[in-house]
């Protein structure tokens, strides 16, 4: 069948001569679902043989923990690693609870350094001194360069294995080499790194120009410049770079200018789609290490602190309430009305929030244009304000006959429209700089300011203006 979306309910089956490519990522999950159900294994096993490590890991991470053992007890031997490199921590974690040093030992041999220091992230000391052993030396060398950085900075994602050439050597040096080390490139390879005597990076060297000039003459008479990134920065900044440089991959040198490793751009792919879920779940007030199929209690309890957050802000803005109890039991429309108040200023800050928070992830926001962008909110909170003020101030007169209910509703809306716009800019920014993330914390609180600017305007003015 090609990659539309099968009927559930029709018993889906794969051909012989099936290709992955014809197939959609939920056609797949549908089809290892029935062998599951049937406990049909070794069909599970010849199903993800003909499957890529990242397709295995999604598939693994759609099933709930149970499932995800028994499938996994099916994955081919000779893949185990590469899909234990590509799984989030919360779902490699249970999987290798039973696994022995020596079955990691297996599992890691034949991988590079950066998908063993991830796989070896979630298991003992004991367990990850018995699998260092066993490491071909370089590496190891490799592997412990890569755990000696902070987990936000460039240097725990790079590849250490590099490709690089001296500039003392020459071309014909230089092509005889990889001749000799074939495996060295791939498909993507259209320059190699050029390094001095000290490992100091000097630059790039085309292929083009490896193949197209005299074979006589030295790598130092063909360096391009190269765009570098320090092994200590912030990843989020690398990608901004990234972004800007319109690059694939970069060198990544220390303090010193030596060439200590490579970033490439799947790596940065990956940080950023990393990033968005993050921020989506840390929006929504949820844990960043919450994973869909998590167990009903851990969900449970990443979600009530948050939960329990928001009820103490809710019970603020109740007692900003309950300061006009005669105001409301003398005109019933204002509770009616009350609830419209504090829903258009929670849109108005949300669209805002999300505006600005995707342009800090971003690296736009910054310096003087922070100012420039508080104006634009401001305004834009008031002609919004304005708009919708005069709309429900018109559908409050059809309604209740009141003129006074229908100002009040108007000019409470048009307050706190534009007091969510500014909110949803400057919220974030001030947690910026308190080292705060903005993501994590902002929608509390500007659900908190909303609702109390709302409730505070609205009845408010009706207690000066009705009563």
């Amino acid at each position: 069948m090609p990659a539309t979306t099968p009927n559930p309910n029709r018993q889906t089956t794969l051909p012989v001569d099936y290709n992955p490519l014809e197939y959609s990522a939920e056609y797949k999950l549908l089809y290892l679902q029935e062998l599951v159900a049937d406990k049909s294994y070794d069909a599970i096993t010849e199903f993800l043989a003909k499957q890529s490590e990242y397709e295995i890991a999604n598939l693994l991470e759609s099933f709930p923990t149970q499932t995800r053992l028994l499938i996994w007890q099916q994955i081919p031997e000779e893949l185990k690693g590469e899909v234990l490199a590509e799984l989030e921590v919360e779902t490699r974690q249970p999987l290798m609870e039973n696994i022995s040093s020596k079955e990691i030992s297996l599992f890691t041999q034949d991988l590079d350094a950066q998908d063993i220091s991830e796989i070896l992230e979630t298991v003992t000391d004991t367990v990850r001194t018995s699998v260092m052993a066993t490491l071909d030396e370089d590496i190891r060398v490799q592997v412990n360069k890569l755990d000696t950085y902070e987990d936000w900075e460039v240097g725990s994602y790079m590849d250490p294995d590099i490709i690089q050439v001296r500039d003392d050597i020459s071309l014909s040096h230089v092509q005889d080499w990889l001749r000799a080390e074939q495996d060295l490139l791939d498909d993507q390879s259209q320059e190699l790194l050029v390094v001095d005597q000290s490992q100091q990076l000097l630059g790039l060297l085309s292929l083009v120009d490896l193949i197209k000039h005299n074979q006589n003459l030295l790598v130092a008479d063909f360096i391009d410049a190269a765009v570098t990134i320090n092994d200590r920065l912030d990843i989020q900044d690398a990608a901004a770079i990234f972004r800007s440089e319109d690059i694939r991959y970069a060198p990544v040198i220390n303090d010193f200018g030596e060439l200590v490793g490579q970033l490439n751009g799947e790596d940065i792919m990956e940080i950023i789609q990393d990033d968005v879920d993050n921020t989506m779940k840390s929006l929504a007030g949820v844990s960043q290490d919450e994973e869909l199929f998590a167990p009903i209690l851990t969900s449970a309890k990443s979600r009530s602190i948050w939960l329990g957050i928001n009820l103490g802000t809710a019970l603020l803005a109740a007692a900003v309430i309950g300061q006009f109890e005669e105001v409301l039991a003398q005109v019933v429309a204002l509770a009616i009305l009350m609830p419209v108040v504090a829903s258009m200023g929670g849109i108005a800050g949300s669209q805002t929030l999300t505006v600005v928070i995707r342009g800090m992830a971003m690296g736009q926001i910054g310096g003087s244009n922070r100012v420039w962008l508080l104006n634009k909110e401001l305004w834009v909170g008031a002609i919004n304000g304005i708009i919708w003020a005069i709309i429900m101030a018109f559908i409050a007169q059809l309604w209740f006959h009141d003129i006074r209910i229908s100002g009040v509703i108007g000019c409470a809306i048009a307050i706190n429209m534009t007091a969510a716009n500014v909110s949803g800019i400057s919220i974030p920014l001030m947690l910026k700089r308190m080292d705060i993330d903005p993501a994590l914390s902002a929608s509390v609180i500007l659900t908190t300011v909303t609702d109390i600017v709302g409730f505070l305007s609205f009845l408010g003015l009706a207690s000066v203006l009705i009563l």
